[in-house]
C-alpha cells in the first residue's frame, strides 16, 4: 500500500518533510489533513448558545460574525498551530493505515474466491465441536518468511482454517511470508500447527511455533488480512529484505554472549545488546545490560538507527525481540547501513530463550500483544507504578475514553481513582459530558517523549 511508505522527517522537532517532497497522492492526503485541521481549529472558536441560523467566532480577543473573516484571521495569525494539528492528523492517518490490510484488486478477489482451499483444510471429523471450543488452551506465535505468489489465496485459506478450528487472533499475510498469533483449545491449536506444517508452501517445523498458556479468550476476534509487510517496519520489503538479516544465534549461543558481556561490566565497549521492541515492552522486561530505545512502535526503528549510527559504528550488535520476527527486518536494516562490525540476532526471540533459560539474563515480564498483556517466567518486577513508584508491572488500558495508552497503576492507586496514563487524561476522564475523541498524541506521556530519541552509549 502506497501510504505505508510515506516519509516523516524527524531532523527538526519531528516535522513532516516539505510538502513538495511528497508524491502527488501523498500531497493530496496531506492537503486533506490540513483542510480538516483548519476546519477543526475554526470550529473550536465558535461561540455556543446562539440562536439558530446565526454564528460568530471569538479568537484573540476579537469577535467575528462572518466565515470569511474568521478564516482570514486564522490563516494570518495561527499558521503554526494549524501546521502542528496537520502534522498530528497526518501521522495518525499513517498509524491507522499501517494496521489496515491492503486494498484487494478485483482480479485478486476473484482469484481467492475461485480457488478451492478445502484441500488444505484437515479432516477433523474425529474431533468434536466441544473439543475445539472448550478445555485447556494455548496461544501460538509464529512467522515464516518465504515467497508467496498469491497472498490472497493464503489469506482465504487461513480465514477458513481458523474459523473451522474456532481460533481467534491475528494473521498477517504478504508476498514475503506469514506472521500470526492465534489462540484456542490445545486440540485446535495442535491441528492448526499440523495444517501449517503440512502446507507445501511453508514447510515449517514444530519449533517454529512459540506457545504459552491462554486460549481463544486472549483475543477479542479473528483478523486475517493481506499486508505489505508481515511485520510493520514501514520499509518496502523489496528494498530491505529479510534475506539480509544478521547471523541467527540459538538461545544457548546468545546466553553465552550475554554472559560474556555481563562479565566484562563497564569495561565492555565493543558490544551492544539491542532490544528492538517498543518502550512499553522493554519497560516491564529486558535483558541485563541492554540498550532499549525509547520508541513507541517498530516503524520508528529505521529512523532510530539512522539518527544513532555513530552508536553502532564498529560494534558487535546482539539483537533480540519477542519472537524473532522484528529482528529479521531490523537486523537487515542495520546491516544495510554498513557501520557495524557484526550483527547477530536471537533465534526464536525471548520466547525461545525463556524456554531454555527461565532464570537467565532476561528479567521481568514478556509483553504479548493480546488481552493478557504479559507472561512471566521469573518473579522479578523491574518496573513501577507511575503514580506512587512501588514495584508494579501489570498493564491496564487508560481509563479515559478513546485513549489507547497502557498504564502501570498499582491496586492502591487505582482504588484512589488514579487510573489514567497521565494528568491530562486524568482531567479528561473526570470532566463530565465530554464525548470528544481524544487521541493518544495529545497525552502528556507521549508529548514528553521524543519520537526518535538520541542515545549516547
Amino acid at each position: 500500500m502506497e501510504f505505508m511508505n510515506w516519509e516523516v522527517d524527524t531532523s527538526s522537532c519531528g516535522g513532516l518533510k516539505h510538502e513538495k517532497q511528497l508524491s502527488s497522492s501523498q500531497r493530496r492526503y496531506y492537503s486533506f489533513c490540513r483542510r480538516k485541521s483548519f476546519a477543526a481549529f475554526v470550529a473550536s472558536k465558535r461561540l455556543v448558545g446562539q440562536e439558530e441560523g446565526s454564528a460568530s467566532w471569538s479568537c484573540c480577543g476579537q469577535t467575528f460574525n462572518e466565515h470569511s473573516a474568521v478564516h482570514k484571521h486564522v490563516a494570518r495569525n495561527h499558521s503554526s498551530e494549524i501546521q502542528q494539528l496537520t502534522q498530528a492528523t497526518y501521522e495518525r492517518l499513517l498509524e491507522q493505515l499501517e494496521e489496515e490490510p491492503e486494498t484487494r484488486r478485483p482480479n485478486e478477489r476473484e482469484a481467492s474466491e475461485e480457488v478451492d482451499v478445502s484441500a488444505w483444510i484437515p479432516d477433523i471429523s474425529h474431533i468434536s465441536e466441544e473439543q475445539l471450543k472448550s478445555g485447556p488452551g494455548k496461544v501460538l506465535l509464529y512467522y515464516h518468511y518465504c515467497q508467496v505468489e498469491e497472498p490472497h489465496v493464503i489469506c482465504a485459506w487461513q480465514k477458513a482454517l481458523c474459523e473451522k478450528l474456532h481460533l481467534t487472533g491475528k494473521v498477517r499475510v504478504a508476498t514475503e511470508g506469514i506472521n500470526g498469533t492465534v489462540g484456542g483449545t490445545n486440540v485446535a491449536a495442535d491441528v492448526y500447527i499440523e495444517a501449517m506444517r503440512s502446507h507445501p508452501l511453508f514447510n515449517m517445523d514444530e519449533e517454529d511455533f512459540k506457545t504459552s498458556d491462554g486460549g481463544a479468550e486472549c483475543f477479542t476476534n479473528l483478523k486475517v488480512g493481506v499486508y505489505k509487510e508481515i511485520v510493520p517496519m514501514g520499509v518496502d520489503p523489496d528494498v530491505i529484505s529479510y534475506q539480509l538479516a544478521g547471523v541467527h544465534l540459538e538461545p544457548e549461543e546468545f546466553h553465552k554472549e550475554v554472559e560474556a558481556l555481563v562479565a566484562k561490566g563497564d569495561v565492555s565497549s565493543d558490544t551492544i545488546l539491542l532490544d528492538c521492541r517498543n518502550f512499553y515492552e522493554s519497560k516491564i522486561g529486558q535483558f541485563t545490560r541492554c540498550l532499549a530505545p525509547n520508541i513507541r512502535k517498530f516503524s520508528y526503528f529505521p529512523d532510530y538507527v539512522d539518527q544513532n549510527l555513530e552508536l553502532f559504528r564498529d560494534k558487535k550488535v546482539l539483537m533480540y525481540c519477542t519472537g524473532g520476527i522484528r529482528c529479521e527486518r531490523g537486523s537487515a536494516y542495520l546491516r544495510s547501513k554498513d557501520v557495524c562490525k557484526e550483527v547477530y540476532q536471537l533465534k526464536g526471540g525471548i520466547h525461545k530463550y525463556l524456554e531454555r533459560f527461565p532464570d537467565g539474563f532476561y528479567r521481568g515480564k514478556l509483553f504479548v500483544f493480546d488481552e493478557r498483556y504479559a507472561i512471566s517466567s521469573n518473579d522479578d518486577v523491574i518496573s513501577d507504578c507511575r503514580y506512587c513508584g512501588r514495584p508494579w508491572d501489570r498493564y491496564e488500558l487508560c481509563s479515559t475514553q478513546f485513549c489507547c495508552q497502557l498504564v502501570l497503576s498499582c491496586p492502591g492507586c487505582r482504588r484512589d481513582g488514579r487510573t489514567a496514563c497521565c494528568p491530562t487524561c486524568q482531567t479528561k476522564g473526570q470532566a463530565r459530558g465530554d464525548a470528544t475523541p481524544h487521541h493518544k498524541e495529545e497525552c502528556e506521556c507521549t508529548d514528553g517523549r521524543p519520537r526518535i530519541p538520541q542515545d549516547v552509549q
